[in-house]
């Protein structure tokens, strides 16, 4: 491992994000050198790719990598546009977009599942140490039906916990976000009418911009409850909620707990590269239920050597690795062996 790499794994464990922020500036336009990766999107991938991208330059010098975290919508955007190598997205293209996707590549796009990692019900109420939420009580609350923190389907829930009276300001992203499509995938499969997967948020509440926005909110902010990426919360110190799971039981946050709500997910493999559908109802005990997974969307065909190496790279043993240490669930054995296979496979 690099000292270059082992700074990064030091940063990303929560002692600073100055390294995350004073890495070399990044570009939105596409380059023809074969020594340079342009590509963008998905905001929760970001702390991995920095760190990847630091390692590959440090092995290879004289590349350089540029990813601009600009969320997974503008990432497809930019893909389908012939801007990027390669985008980040933490939700499956929709078939219009696969259709664009494929019409740039000449041929088929595909999806292959690198990151994956809990999201966090994070809240700001320091009287509440140990906030417990059933998935019916956090569609109330993110649905607009509970207001208050002591309200009695979340006293229920939480007995002898020190509750104000105070009001529920709920916060969501206002970008086009698969952390969005997660979140509301996760609470329309608990029943909650009024969220299905989509990537703006369909009910009341604050919209923040981005990852680092949402946990920026929640820290600054009492009284306040947002979901966002494991690492975003662990950074910023916030508390997490625990959330019980199809067994029954309240769950604590973390990437072990996160592995094993992934193992329930159904794996699609096909043209359009390797799909997870997640389970978040499973009865697996101590599976943590509320996850989401990031595709790199790259062409089968056609993709620069560069592009090839890195992902190559990234989902290796040396790109996989570490990912737990910077708040990442480690992807199941199953799911990245077809990953490799897919990219071993590109020409």
């Amino acid at each position: 491992m690099t000292a270059m790499l082992l700074s990064m794994l030091l940063t990303a464990a929560g002692l600073t994000v100055h390294v995350l922020r004073s890495l070399p500036a990044t570009t939105t336009t596409a380059s023809d050198r074969t020594d340079m990766i342009v590509a963008s999107g998905s905001t929760a991938q970001l702390t991995a790719m920095n760190a990847w991208r630091a390692d590959f330059q440090a092995i290879h010098p004289g590349t350089r990598i540029d990813y601009r975290a600009n969320g997974s919508g503008a990432g497809v955007r930019d893909f389908i546009g012939g801007a990027t190598a390669f985008a980040g997205s933490d939700r499956v293209m929709n078939p219009q977009e696969q259709a664009a996707a494929d019409g740039r590549c000449r041929g088929r796009a595909l999806h292959l599942p690198m990151v994956a990692g809990p999201i966090a019900v994070a809240y700001n109420l320091p009287s509440v140490p140990g906030l417990r939420l059933s998935p019916g009580t956090l569609a109330g609350v993110f649905g607009g039906r509970i207001t208050t923190w002591d309200d009695p389907s979340i006293a229920a829930e939480n007995p002898g916990a020190d509750l104000p009276q105070g009001g529920i300001e709920v916060l969501h992203r206002s970008d086009d976000s698969g952390t969005s499509h997660g979140f509301a995938a996760y609470l329309a499969a608990g029943g909650s009418p009024s969220h299905r997967s989509r990537g703006t948020w369909p009910v009341a509440g604050r919209g923040v911009q981005g990852s680092d926005g949402m946990a920026r909110a929640i820290r600054d902010g009492w009284g306040t409850i947002g979901y966002v990426e494991y690492g975003f919360a662990g950074r910023a110190g916030l508390a997490t909620a625990k959330v019980r799971n199809g067994a029954g039981e309240f769950v604590a946050l973390s990437p072990e707990g996160a592995t094993q709500g992934l193992e329930n997910a159904r794996i699609d493999d096909g043209g359009g590269g390797l799909m997870m559908t997640l389970d978040y109802t499973g009865r697996r005990r101590g599976a943590y239920p509320i996850a989401l997974v990031t595709y790199e969307i790259v062409c089968a065909r056609g993709a620069a050597p560069l592009t090839r190496s890195f992902l190559r790279y990234a989902a290796g043993n040396a790109g996989q690795s570490y990912l737990s240490l910077l708040g990442y669930a480690p992807m199941p054995q199953e799911v990245i062996a077809r990953v490799r296979a897919r990219l071993a496979a590109m020409a």
